[in-house]
């Protein structure tokens, strides 16, 4: 599928009609959301380094304005800053929210499993007022927040934390996972960082399915007790026990709900390792095997990291972290739906191929508009 075919599936209106809805371009004739939405989005294809003065240049570049079908355009940098930091995030949220579902549906993950988990990105406490500090050390510096709900391939859901008491997994992921509409229907697995007795006994009483690790030492009330099927070939985890019980808290206290507590050893490592879970109709190596796909977002993370630069703050202001967030997210659907659709190995070579695609899909453009014929040149276009 090319990347003209891939963009095409979002619905034509859907900028138009989030415009109004959000009433984005109150008062805006040339920063509108569609165009700011178009050059972060060329911005973080064509630069490894994202900055305010790259987006300003390409704003003027002819493959910019015939990607954006706009044929005059020319802002300074601090114009593109102060409507980054100004425009309104619900703009990007629900663009996020809409090119999820639609390429949720088009890979057919809409029944896939959910995996949660957070990453922080620093920055020097000199260049912002927000921010949390991380670990005893802080070496001057604040961290940001982001934890996200990656289902099947793509991110569903993203959060933007600053506040100091989001360090702690069981608010941050408890509120992440509790406020992800996508993942509903689908079993969520998160680390060990969320432990909170009233979070999970929260996801319960939400009917929301999980798989989530516990500590080694962790306790329960014993109801009944499952017997331990025969390790399946190819299983890296021995089970050793699997209970069902209300777990207990501090000071002895019991959850209202019953969980299971389904004890392990990694076979490599002789590590014991559990797992807390209120799906009660799998058996004890079904759940190890849920659990192990979490590490699917860990890999989301390093590619976010290594090939879309989501360590480099382009504003220092929540609400524009906030719209660079989602354009991170909705940039990271497109080329990973690409990847899957094509079948495309390596997630570099994905998006070398994705800007490759869209570059050709550009100049083909170009050379209409100069009256020429692209299909003189056909053999340059369908790069394989």
């Amino acid at each position: 599928m090319t990347v003209d075919e891939l963009l095409k599936l979002i619905p034509s209106n859907t900028f138009d009609d989030l415009a109004v809805e959000t009433k984005v371009d109150f008062q805006v004739k040339k920063l509108t959301g569609e165009i700011i939405f178009k050059l972060i989005l060329f911005t973080m294809l064509n630069s490894d380094r994202l900055s305010l003065r790259v987006m300003e240049t390409f704003l003027a570049s002819a493959k910019f304005k015939s990607f954006s079908s706009q044929e005059e355009l020319n802002s300074k940098f601090n114009s593109i800053r102060d409507r980054i930091c100004a425009i309104n995030s619900d703009y990007f949220e629900q663009l996020f929210n809409t090119i999820f579902t639609t390429y949720n549906k088009a890979l057919k993950e809409e029944k896939a499993l959910s995996k949660a988990d957070s990453t922080y990105v620093a920055i020097a406490a000199n260049l912002i007022s927000i921010g949390m500090l991380n670990g005893a050390a802080s070496n001057g510096k604040k961290h940001v927040k982001y934890s996200v709900n990656l289902k099947g391939s793509l991110p569903c859901n993203v959060k933007v934390y600053t506040d100091q008491s989001y360090v702690s997994e069981d608010l941050a992921l408890g509120d992440l996972i509790d406020t992800t509409k996508q993942s509903e229907g689908s079993v969520v697995v998160f680390g060990r960082g969320l432990q909170s007795r009233k979070v999970l006994d929260n996801f319960s009483n939400k009917n929301k399915l999980f798989v989530g690790r516990g500590r080694p030492k962790t306790q329960i009330e014993v109801v009944s007790t499952s017997q331990i099927p025969a390790k399946p070939k190819g299983s890296s985890v021995t089970i050793i026990t699997d209970e069902t019980g209300l777990l207990l808290g501090g000071k002895r206290l019991k959850t209202s709900n019953p969980f299971r507590l389904i004890k392990a050893i990694i076979d490599n490592t002789e590590e014991k390792i559990c797992f807390v879970t209120n799906l009660f109709d799998e058996d004890a190596y079904v759940i190890a095997d849920i659990y192990k796909q979490r590490w699917e977002i860990e890999i989301f993370f390093k590619f976010i990291k290594q090939n879309l630069n989501v360590k480099h703050l382009v504003s220092h202001n929540i609400n524009g972290i906030k719209v660079m967030l989602y354009m991170t997210m909705i940039l990271a659907i497109l080329i990973l739906a690409y990847k899957k659709l094509n079948k495309i190995k390596g997630y570099k070579i994905a998006k070398l191929k994705f800007e490759i695609d869209l570059d050709n899909s550009i100049i083909r453009e170009i050379v209409l508009l100069c009256g020429g014929n692209p299909d003189l040149a056909k053999h340059l276009w369908n790069s394989p």
